[in-house]
């Protein structure tokens, strides 16, 4: 399928958009005391309406905003497809980046900004494909549910898990989903380019500990210091290498690796294999088990108080089928004196990489870079398809993009001169384009 004259247009659209969000702050502090995703929401909402689409806008409470619509396709009667992406993105700090985080600028043939890669640039990617096709009068084979949603980079309790558990209705007859996170090129030669599909993605408990101890001078002995006894148990906790457990997905990941690579990997000695890997090295090594960092710790008010109480908190990932050992491994590792709550926990997820909807993953992407392959693989962090999942949504990570080999695309999420390349986001909506069409 060849459309050079639609395909140019989109991929003209596609950089505007991509810059129009990131300009919209929508930074995510998790406490909802940033500006909140309302202005992207609308904004969402417009660039749909312009088209003929009806997009509503839902809001969890004031300012938590995600935008939704539905496309009708050419066989209402299958099954629908959703494609979600979030508004919101993690706080930036301008003075630390080269381009400021909410300028959008266009330098060395990327555009810069906070939410570049996670996620604007889905969003936009999918935005200019809808556009350009509801412009055309190109219908999807079958109907498409679209999602704008806020929250995610808090757990999505005001943007995904709040449209499903107060209004699933949207998403009546969805069975397959994509979002971020998937889809990303990662260059073993000039021959062979695999495409990282996220089929998996782990679970997390996102943790408070605290010690309660003995308040006192600071000039005095104190053998009960909570800080004392916090500080051991993170720092057991910081250091503690959990053990290597092999998931299907990672399975799989690994056996095509060993192929592209022509080597036989050892998932107990990856140092040598991930050191290979680049800049998708952080993504990979922290899917062979479960992790637990230590983020923030939190005590006293004067420096002669011995405080009476000590808080740390920990973000915890298990792996799929890991949640009881690894809870247990944390009341090993911490000890009785530590008390241990979630703020906030969700499931892992897996699926298979299987399918009419990967055969036109991989189709769509080879039409686009004939040396590509795509593979499986696990995310080590999470995304909102957690929440479709309770709706029985099986859900896949396919924002395609094809990256430069020096690039360090996982060094982007959360990093400082997040960017994605312009030649990226037009590769991405010629795939997404002939991917909707062939879905």
């Amino acid at each position: 399928m060849s459309h050079p004259d639609r395909s140019s247009t989109a991929e003209r659209e596609v950089v505007d958009l991509c810059r129009d969000l990131i300009r919209i702050d929508t930074s995510n502090y998790g406490d909802s005391s940033g500006p909140g995703e309302r202005a992207a929401a609308e904004y969402v909402a417009e660039q749909l309406a312009e088209v003929g689409l009806e997009p509503e806008i839902f809001e969890s409470q004031p300012g938590r905003a995600s935008t939704v619509a539905r496309i009708e396709g050419a066989d209402p009667s299958r099954p629908a497809l959703l494609i979600h992406g979030h508004t919101d993105v993690v706080p930036a700090n301008a003075a630390d980046w080269t381009h400021h985080p909410f300028s959008g600028e266009i330098a060395d043939g990327c555009v810069w900004g906070r939410g570049a890669v996670d996620m604007k640039d889905m969003d936009a990617m999918t935005l200019a494909v809808v556009r350009d096709r509801m412009r055309t009068g190109r219908k999807p084979p079958r109907d498409i549910v679209l999602a704008f949603l806020a929250d995610e980079e808090a757990g999505g309790t005001h943007g995904a898990r709040y449209l499903v558990d107060n209004h699933p209705g949207l998403f009546e007859g969805v069975t397959e989903a994509i979002s971020e996170v998937g889809g990303f090129s990662f260059t073993v030669h000039e021959n062979l380019r695999l495409y990282l599909v996220e089929t998996a993605q782990k679970g997390m408990h996102w943790m408070r500990l605290t010690v309660d101890g003995t308040a006192g001078h600071g000039s005095m002995t104190n053998h009960d210091n909570a800080v004392t006894e916090l500080c051991e148990a993170v720092g057991r906790l910081g250091r503690h290498k959990f053990p290597v457990r092999v998931t299907k997905t990672v399975r799989s990941f690994l056996d095509e690796l060993s192929d592209a690579l022509g080597t036989e990997l050892d998932p107990e000695d990856m140092e040598e294999t991930l050191a290979r890997l680049g800049g998708i090295a952080k993504i990979i090594g922290a899917t062979l088990q479960n992790t637990a960092a230590p983020t923030q710790l939190d005590a006293g008010y004067k420096v002669n108080v011995i405080p009476g109480q000590a808080t740390a908190h920990v973000d915890g990932r298990f792996l799929p089928g890991y949640e009881e050992e690894f809870l247990a491994d944390l009341d090993r590792i911490l000890g009785p004196r530590v008390r241990r709550e979630d703020v906030h926990a969700d499931k892992a997820l897996e699926t298979t990489f299987d399918g009419d909807l990967v055969a036109a993953m991989q189709s769509s992407l080879q039409a686009e870079d004939p040396v590509a392959r795509a593979v499986p693989y696990m995310l080590s962090g999470g995304t909102d398809a957690k929440s479709f999942d309770d709706l029985g949504i099986r859900s896949f990570g396919f924002a395609p993009l094809k990256l430069p080999p020096e690039l360090d695309f996982a060094g982007m999420f959360h990093g400082v001169d997040e960017r994605v390349p312009v030649d990226g986001l037009q590769f991405g909506v010629r795939v997404l384009d002939r991917f909707i069409e062939q879905s």
